[in-house]
């Protein structure tokens, strides 16, 4: 297996990992910036890459945005905003082809730094605001896929569930932000928000590709001229388990299918040395084919369309997500609890534990084709403050015995029950 080894270094507050390797035809290059997750930012961060790729100081307008994209033989380019613990992050990503592949006089690389620090630091301004036509048009933007939100039941459930269990906590916030304040942000206001976010928010930039972790420092300090006096970092979420009885939410609306999800709360996060053992707990629970909540509530029983967990190992949650007959309610539910009952009581067949091991380094070893999930993989380091190279995971995972797996399971709290239901009654 081709290890995953960072170079790192650092320029102007801005952290540089850079991975040299011939095995791609192109340079991947990923931007992250993250900060709190607060009210007060959220819709404001989440807007402002949406605004940022609309044109830059050179250019302009969004049709010279594409048209130099194409330039650099039709390079990529792309964001994302997450949620990652109780940070926002945005996830600026740049995939261009390798300068041996084609006949340039300037080096690729170094142009798509030139383009991406533009894209970041030199965007399209008017009376020192954002370009109103661009605020307005992709506040709608940002508007309807809010709205997405509501339409799509399936990700609707699971949005509550979490705002509910997260209450009094940021975690609640969708990262993409609140519609109710997409309409008081003004071209000024998201200007002066994008330069506090710009100077306040943790920077990480990586580079996968045949260059040096040297050129790279030289084209951050030539491309991202930043006024930054700090370097802030991520501090690794504390869970505290709840104690007492689980909290039960039912909404209704118009839907003919209930959602029936789960929270649940463990101390095991990324950091953790557990951490292996909440990987095969959550996949022998609902991860796979295999998993209990398929074969048991969806196979055997045929009281659910889907059945399935996620484990958010930065935040210390499971989520379980199930579409359900409404009039299945409770024995849906009695099936669930009953399958995190079978993991706390240790009952864990050796199939179970092969088949959720094999799924596992299958992932692992697929991300090592893929220079974005190398990437995104060495950034739980970041966001962690653990170092964990994906040998040692593989390494950690296969060590795994059912009984780390019990102890996992007995780190489990259920805390929010949520069932959207439909309107009528019976």
């Amino acid at each position: 297996m081709n290890k995953m080894i960072f170079e790192r270094g650092s320029v102007g507050q801005i952290r540089i990992h850079v991975m040299p390797t011939t095995r791609f035809k192109t340079f991947a290059v990923s931007l992250y910036a993250g900060i709190p997750l607060a009210r007060e930012t959220v819709t404001a961060t989440a807007l402002t890459p949406f605004v940022l790729r609309r044109g830059t100081a050179s250019y302009p307008e969004t049709t010279q945005f594409r048209e130099q994209l194409e330039r650099l033989y039709g390079a990529g380019f792309g964001f994302d905003v997450y949620k990652r613990g109780n940070y926002q992050i945005v996830q600026f990503r740049m995939d261009t082809i390798n300068d041996s592949f084609v006949q340039s006089e300037q080096s690729l690389l170094s142009k798509s730094f030139e383009f991406l620090g533009e894209v970041v630091t030199k965007p399209v301004t008017e009376a020192n605001a954002f370009r109103s036509s661009y605020v307005a048009s992709e506040r709608e933007n940002v508007r309807k896929k809010l709205e997405a939100i509501i339409n799509d039941k399936m990700r609707y459930a699971v949005e509550r569930c979490i705002e509910e269990m997260f209450r009094n906590d940021s975690y609640r916030l969708h990262p993409l932000g609140e519609r109710s304040d997409l309409d008081q942000i003004t071209p000024e206001s998201l200007y002066s928000a994008y330069q506090e976010w710009l100077k306040n928010a943790s920077l990480d930039l990586y580079v996968v590709g045949d260059t040096t972790l040297a050129e790279v420092e030289e084209l951050v300090a030539r491309h991202f001229q930043l006024n930054r006096t700090a370097s802030s970092g991520y501090e690794p979420e504390q869970v505290k388990l709840s104690s007492g009885e689980p909290r039960t939410v039912t909404e209704k609306l118009d839907v003919n299918q209930g959602k029936l999800n789960l929270g649940l709360r463990t101390d095991i996060t990324y950091g953790d040395e557990r951490y292996a053992a909440a990987l095969l707990y959550n996949g022998i629970l609902g991860s796979y084919p295999h998993s209990k909540l398929f074969v048991n509530v969806r196979e055997k029983e045929s009281l659910a369309y889907y059945a399935a967990s996620r484990f958010d190992g930065h935040k210390g949650m499971i989520g379980i997500q199930s579409g359900i007959e409404i009039a299945n309610y409770k024995k849906a539910l009695d099936i669930i609890k009953a399958q995190l009952a079978s993991l706390e009581a240790g009952e864990i067949s050796e199939m179970e534990m092969t088949q959720t091991k094999a799924m596992i380094r299958n992932s692992l070893l697929e991300m090592q084709d893929s220079a974005f999930e190398m990437i995104a993989y060495d950034f739980n380091r970041i966001l962690s403050g653990k170092d964990r190279p994906v040998e040692q995971l593989l390494s950690e995972v296969e060590q795994v015995q059912p009984a780390d797996v019990v102890e996992a399971a007995n780190t489990v709290r259920l805390d929010t029950i949520y069932f959207l239901t439909g309107q009528k009654e019976g």
